[in-house]
């Protein structure tokens, strides 16, 4: 696939936010229907989008799901989704909806076999495996459990499992518009066969193309286009040559 920009919808509480390194109660935009603000992407020329259930990610429950169907159903956008999908339950119901492309945290890292078991029924193509770091090491439970596992070994575990991509985000840049780590997601891109979308201080379009030339199949953009820092249709005619 050609690089990917996914502007991010990440839910909370109902409303369209973005959180500083995941944490909650750091709000740096917090909009009212997200429904308005994933339109908002589509008009501006996405054809991809990326949404998060933090409540889900967090507790574990997928509260904002009326929330995603509604857009999903809407919009006629390659979308893929994550947050608080952890059973193969939770998994199926979002799969039948017609998402296209499931993000599996938790789950996936407690229960690898369950990716092995999803992506043998709907194809690997759909099926994510996210890898969220903070200080080289991965997290579980909406960022909150820090394991004592590193990205590259789990991602090389996962591939083996099925997955077809990861979604690798740098916890430790996460919201804080001063630009990516570039040498982390180098590192995963190098050891992996599958795709990796990066995620994680995208602030520029600089940010972007140095993604795009390092291997990266695409990057998920947040906060920069909520607060102006990055014009999401400079950004796709930068990928463009426009």
């Amino acid at each position: 696939m050609s690089f990917a920009l996914f502007p991010a919808v990440d839910l909370r509480g109902g409303k369209c936010v973005q959180l500083v390194g995941g944490v909650p109660g750091t709000e740096v935009v917090a909009l009212d229907n997200p429904m308005v603000q994933a339109e908002r992407w589509a008009a501006e020329g996405a054809d991809h989008l990326h949404i998060i259930d933090l409540d889900g990610a967090i507790q574990g429950k997928r509260i904002n799901a009326p929330i995603l169907t509604e857009i999903v159903q809407k919009l006629d956008l390659f979308i893929q989704v994550g947050g608080g999908i952890r059973t193969r339950a939770d998994a199926e119901s979002l799969l039948d909806l017609d998402v296209d492309r499931i993000i599996l945290g938790t789950a996936a890292l407690e229960n690898p076999r369950l990716v092995e078991d999803l992506t043998g029924q709907y194809g690997s193509s759909r099926i994510m495996v996210a890898l969220d770091v903070k200080r080289g090491l991965v997290t579980s439970e909406g960022w909150q459990k820090v394991l004592n596992e590193k990205a590259v070994e789990l991602g090389q575990l996962f591939e083996r499992k099925g997955a077809g991509s990861i979604l690798f985000t740098n916890i430790d840049v996460e919201g804080q518009q001063r630009g990516i780590a570039i040498s982390p997601t180098k590192q995963l891109i190098k050891a992996l066969r599958i795709p990796v979308i990066a995620a994680g201080g995208v602030t520029t379009i600089n940010d972007i193309l140095s993604l795009r030339e390092v291997g990266s199949d695409g990057a998920v953009v947040g906060t920069a286009i909520y607060t102006g820092r990055l014009n999401f249709r400079a950004a796709l005619k930068a990928l463009k040559g426009d």
